[in-house]
C-alpha cells in the first residue's frame, strides 16, 4: 500500500542519523567527556594522526597527567617531550606539540585559543587540527576532514567505493553541505562521521548491515560499483624502511640519558649506509643532537 511516504534518497540527509546514532552508539573516549580540557583535545589529535585509538588512549593521559596545561609542557626540554612520546610514531609530532605548548603560553595566557586562524598560526598546527580543537573543544561550527570522513563521504554523497587523493577545495565544501546549521548538531556530525568511517564504514569490509545511514548512501544504492578514479597514495611498507631504522635509533636515544656513540648506534641496523641516513634525517629533523664523535642525544632544546 503506498503510504504516501518518500523513501530517503542517496545522498540525502545524513546528519539527523547520524547525529541519534552517535549520541547512541560512540565509543566512550577520553576527549569526549565533559569539561575535557582544549589542551587535552590539542594533545589527541596531534597523536591521533596515523595512530591507532587504543595506543594513544595510554599515553595521553599519562602525558596530560605530567603536562596538565601548556605552560608545564613548555617548562620542560624538548627531550622530555620526545621521550613521553615513546613509540607513538612520527615523533617530530612531539617536537610540534612542545613548539604549540611553548607558543600557547607565551602569546596566550596559557589557554589555547579558539579562532581557526589563531590556531594555525601555532608551530606545527595544519588545517586539519585547528578546526578539529575549535570544534571539538570549543563547539563551533567548522567543516573537520579526516580519512574517514572523506571515505563516508565519497560512498554516502557521492557514490564511490574510495575518496581518491585528499584535496581540501573539494573535501571541506563536501563536509560543510552536510553540516546542520545548529552548532551543537554541527560539531556532533563531524564527530559522527568519522566514528562511522572508523568503526562501520571501513577501508575494505564496511559493516553496511550496521550503518544507519544504509539506506541514504548513494554508493549503496548504486550496486556498490568499483573504484575507477584516481586512488589515495598507500603508505609504504614499514619493515626494513628508513621509517623502522629511524624508530629503532629513537627507542636507543629514548633509553639513554647520556651521548649513545657510534658504535652503540652501529648495533641497531645492519645496513651502514641506511643507518647513515636516518641520523642524519633524525638531525635534519630537530628529533637528534651530536655526531660520531661526540655521540647523540634527544634534542636538549
Amino acid at each position: 500500500m503506498d503510504t504516501g511516504r518518500v523513501p530517503p534518497q542517496p545522498g540525502a540527509d545524513i546528519a539527523g542519523p547520524l547525529v541519534a546514532w552517535f549520541r547512541r552508539e560512540a565509543r566512550d573516549l577520553p576527549w569526549r567527556r565533559p569539561g575535557f580540557p582544549a589542551w587535552g583535545t590539542l594533545v589527541s589529535e596531534v597523536m591521533l594522526q596515523q595512530t591507532q585509538v587504543a595506543r594513544v588512549v595510554p599515553r595521553l593521559e599519562a602525558w596530560l597527567t605530567r603536562w596538565p596545561t601548556p605552560a608545564d609542557l613548555a617548562a620542560s626540554p624538548p627531550s622530555e617531550a620526545v621521550r613521553a612520546w615513546d613509540r607513538l610514531g612520527y615523533p617530530r609530532r612531539a617536537l610540534a606539540l612542545h613548539a604549540a605548548a611553548t607558543a600557547i603560553a607565551e602569546q596566550h595566557d596559557n589557554v589555547v585559543p579558539r579562532d581557526v586562524e589563531a590556531l594555525l598560526a601555532l608551530p606545527g598546527i595544519g588545517d586539519y587540527t585547528a578546526r578539529a580543537v575549535a570544534v571539538f573543544a570549543y563547539g563551533d561550527r567548522h567543516p573537520v576532514v579526516d580519512v574517514n570522513v572523506r571515505r563516508v563521504l565519497a560512498r554516502a554523497v557521492l557514490g564511490q567505493g574510495e575518496p581518491g587523493p585528499a584535496n581540501a577545495k573539494r573535501d571541506l565544501p563536501l563536509m560543510e553541505s552536510v553540516l546542520p546549521d545548529d552548532r551543537d548538531d554541527a560539531a556532533t556530525t563531524n564527530a559522527a562521521v568519522m566514528e562511522l568511517g572508523a568503526v562501520v564504514c571501513v577501508a575494505r569490509t564496511p559493516a553496511c548491515d550496521a550503518c544507519p545511514i544504509a539506506d541514504r548512501c548513494a554508493w549503496r544504492a548504486a550496486g556498490y560499483p568499483e573504484h575507477e578514479g584516481p586512488r589515495a597514495p598507500r603508505q609504504a611498507r614499514f619493515a626494513g624502511s628508513d621509517r623502522q631504522v629511524r624508530g629503532l635509533v629513537m627507542a636507543l636515544l629514548r633509553a639513554s640519558d647520556v651521548p649513545v656513540t657510534a658504535d652503540e648506534v652501529a648495533l641497531v641496523w645492519p645496513d651502514a649506509a641506511q643507518l647513515r641516513r636516518a641520523l642524519t634525517s633524525l638531525v635534519a629533523d630537530g628529533l637528534a643532537e651530536g655526531d660520531a664523535s661526540t655521540g647523540w642525544t634527544l634534542p636538549q632544546g
